[in-house]
């Protein structure tokens, strides 16, 4: 419970007050009646007499309070929120080449990127998430769903891809991802791309996908995974045996820092397992889903409950002060 008007609780600090003006000078107001002999009054007229002065004190003082809790307004309030969540769609575009492989993340690229995107995912409780998979083709990994235990299933299932579709097609990627969210009515649309090479198949290049997004709303945020310089990467000698051999790093920086430029995102460079996670973990800040709690405040009245006990106390006491009080007693 709480009070509307709480300053007239002020008036509560009169109570002691009047009590205290009462017993020293209020009660040597009312009119007496002198005896030569107290002796001569019978002890249960002495008693009805302190016991109905007594009565008209209490009583005057609970009406007072009463009428000072029902001025303060007293009431139960309840507070009702609503809630509205702006849904952001993000796809997590993945390269799935053999160059993923490469060792310089623990333990390879590939399974370095699916952790973190299960990170991710894990997250954004509340968004639609989906994957989207490319080597030398690109493939619709998982389709846009707020169910996270789906989403990290599918997202433990990504693998190299074979030799025959190998390769990096990063235009026809993004045209893939536009094609899964050009008729989202989400308000902000998303990709997250990460590749560690250079686009070298499809039919598309990266830039004029990128253009054709920005035309839809979409932003691109593209990460490189690579070291600089010579990775380790695993390959299968003339015994058959499977060893690792140093390999050239071949990132096409320039095109993924274009790509993010046009579409207004932003380019990051992952060297490494803590580098990678820190990128994914600035993309997840920068795009945040915005929420709008209004709070509604439903109050319900109290006052009646000190006003009626007040006003019918109010009428006892008049009643009893016209002489019913002596029938009584």
């Amino acid at each position: 419970m709480e009070f509307g008007q709480p300053y007239y609780l002020f008036f509560l600090l009169l109570l002691p007050i009047l009590i205290l003006w009462y017993y020293k000078k209020g009660q040597h107001q009312e009119a007496t009646v002198r005896f030569s002999n107290l002796d001569l009054i019978p002890n249960s007229v002495i008693r009805n007499g302190k016991m109905k002065n007594m009565v008209f004190i209490l009583g005057r003082l609970a009406i007072i309070l009463l009428i000072i809790l029902a001025l303060a307004r007293p009431r139960l309030s309840e507070t009702s929120r609503e809630t509205k969540t702006e849904i952001i769609d993000i796809l997590l575009v993945i390269d799935q080449s053999s160059s993923m492989l490469a060792q310089d993340f623990k333990p390879n690229r590939l399974e370095a990127a699916k952790d973190v995107a299960k990170t991710f995912i894990k997250d954004r409780e509340g968004d639609r998430l989906g994957i989207i998979v490319f080597a030398g083709e690109s493939y619709i990994q998982c389709p846009l769903t707020r169910d996270i235990d789906v989403l990290l299933e599918f997202t433990d299932a990504i693998e190299i891809i074979d030799r025959e579709h190998d390769g990096t097609a990063i235009g026809m990627a993004i045209a893939n991802s536009i094609n899964r969210l050009r008729e989202s009515e989400a308000k902000s649309k998303t990709i997250i791309l990460l590749s560690d090479g250079s686009n070298n198949q499809g039919e598309l290049e990266p830039v004029t996908a990128a253009e054709l997004a920005e035309k839809f709303d979409i932003k691109i945020y593209t990460v490189a995974a690579g070291t600089r310089g010579l990775a380790p990467y695993p390959v299968t000698d003339a015994w058959g045996r499977q060893v690792i051999q140093k390999v050239q790093v071949d990132v096409d920086e320039e095109s993924l820092k274009e790509i993010a430029e046009i579409t207004g995102g932003q380019f990051f460079r992952a060297t490494d397992n803590q580098s990678l996670k820190k990128v994914y973990e600035e993309i997840d800040t920068l795009e945040r889903t915005e929420i709008e709690v209004t709070e509604y405040q439903n109050y319900t009245e109290l006052y009646s409950w000190f006003t009626i006990p007040a006003a019918f106390a109010s009428i006892f006491f008049i009643v009893l002060s016209r002489g019913i009080f002596h029938k009584l007693f």
